[in-house]
């Protein structure tokens, strides 16, 4: 079906990596009546990726719909590990391995940028394909580490230090202990520092 072929090309246009589709046949027992104004759709939860269905639709006067069932498959260059890495290690470009592979779902990780400087959350096989989900930022700040607290008013500055009580990657939240019973809020920054709002 044209209008089916069409809209594939359309949704699949702006996807990475090397795009093939098969349309499969109809069944030949369903009598459809002809119809002029003929529209594809993609179903509710849906996804234009694998084994999945397109919507058609007739929208001339007693129109009809019809799901047809259309094979995308797509074949991307990914990032794998070049070789075994341990849980907690920080990947640098020799760590990554470019890998060609059909996928059934776009999560695996395509530029070193997104995956350089990260650490992983788990360790990995050689050949294990990179997603965002298994990596995380590097702490700026760790659980135990004295800290520097900044904060920041209008016409003033308070600077004091404490006691880290969470790790933290930069913009996430962390506690901080000062003294022997305060703790305090704030945001991670590089180096140790915590920002606190007033």
């Amino acid at each position: 079906m044209n209008v089916v072929a069409g809209f594939v090309r359309q949704q699949t246009a702006s996807l990475p990596g090397k795009v093939s589709y098969q349309v499969d046949e109809m069944d030949q027992r369903l009598a459809l009546p002809a119809c002029a104004r003929l529209e594809a759709f993609l179903p509710a939860g849906s996804q234009m990726i694998g084994k999945t269905s397109v919507g058609v639709r007739c929208n001339d006067s007693g129109g009809w719909n019809i799901f047809v069932p259309v094979h995308i498959r797509i074949s991307l260059n990914l990032l794998a590990s070049a070789r075994q890495l341990p849980l907690g290690h920080t990947l640098q470009e020799q760590d990554l391995a470019s890998v060609t592979t059909e996928v059934t779902q776009l999560s695996g990780l395509t530029d070193p940028m997104q995956a350089v400087g990260k650490v992983l959350r788990y360790g990995i096989t050689a050949g294990q394909v990179l997603r965002k989900d298994m990596l995380r930022q590097p702490f700026s700040v760790t659980q135990g580490q004295i800290v520097q607290l900044i904060a920041h008013g209008s016409g003033f500055s308070i600077n004091s230090s404490g006691a880290a009580l969470n790790n933290a990657g930069e913009g996430q939240p962390v506690q901080v202990r000062v003294g022997s019973s305060r703790v305090i809020g704030g945001i991670a920054r590089a180096k140790g520092v915590v920002e606190i709002g007033l």
